[in-house]
């Protein structure tokens, strides 16, 4: 009956939402006696009236395209559209996936993990530990035109001593700019994946870390979908709307 139940959540009919967050974590299954990671595919978005609602979740055996694909073509085969904005990290299978399903959405690239990996392209202790708060003034300036220039001023600072790290910072930063689009009072909700590694990834992170191993790929997403149609109806009884579409016009 509960299998059931959750396999009905699980498949329900969506509707128009206009935001997107997709994002992936790992857990372990026992496949044919042999313990191997599967990636737990998740995708939250916001509805017309602002609100958080958990749209469905997939069990992989990787980030491969062939899986987000599959994921993402199942959330539209359900009745998903209207998406206008995409925030998510650069996995190549996603960015792949999501630009074959949801083509018109424009895409914001995690600025959490830009920061990240901008500090292992730091070539030694002291960039590392200055890149974050320089790139803190691309991601807090009060428009996409002063956001720019900062970066061009970053990249053109470590030209000359860290022509690698100016590189990659000059092909990857403006991926995290999208959100400058968007009205002004959602930037900072829309500018990182942190919605969903928080609300989502951190408390199934927190109801699984004891089980270790699971014993087959049927009872992880039995657990997973019941964590998260917990989450889903908190967010559908709130009150309180994540973002406020009345005012649409971006900065």
């Amino acid at each position: 009956m509960l299998d059931e139940e959750l396999g009905a959540w699980r498949n329900r009919p969506l509707g128009c939402f206009r935001y997107l967050f997709l994002d992936a974590r790992y857990e372990k299954t026992r496949e044919q006696g042999v313990a191997d990671d599967c990636a737990v595919l998740t995708a939250i978005a916001i509805d017309p009236l602002g609100k958080r609602r958990v749209l469905g979740v997939s069990v992989a055996f990787s980030e491969a395209e062939v899986h987000w694909r599959a994921f993402l073509e199942s959330l539209v085969a359900r009745g998903l559209q209207g998406v206008e904005f995409i925030t998510s990290d650069d996995h190549p299978g996603l960015k792949a996936a999501r630009k074959a399903v949801l083509p018109g959405a424009r895409w914001q690239r995690c600025q959490f993990h830009l920061a990240q990996n901008a500090i292992h392209h730091a070539p030694n202790q002291a960039i590392r530990k200055a890149i974050g708060e320089e790139l803190r003034a691309v991601w807090d300036a009060p428009s996409l035109g002063r956001a720019e220039e900062e970066l061009k001023r970053l990249v053109a600072k470590y030209r000359t001593p860290a022509p690698k790290l100016a590189a990659w910072l000059e092909n990857n930063v403006p991926e995290g700019l999208a959100a400058f689009k968007l009205p002004k009072d959602h930037w900072r909700r829309m500018r990182t994946s942190n919605l969903i590694e928080r609300s989502i990834q951190q408390e199934i992170k927190r109801r699984t870390r004891k089980i270790r191993v699971f014993p087959n790929e049927t009872s992880l997403v039995r657990l997973v979908s019941a964590i998260l149609v917990e989450i889903d109806e908190q967010w559908a009884a709130s009150q309180l709307p994540y973002v406020n579409f009345n005012n649409t016009s971006a900065d």
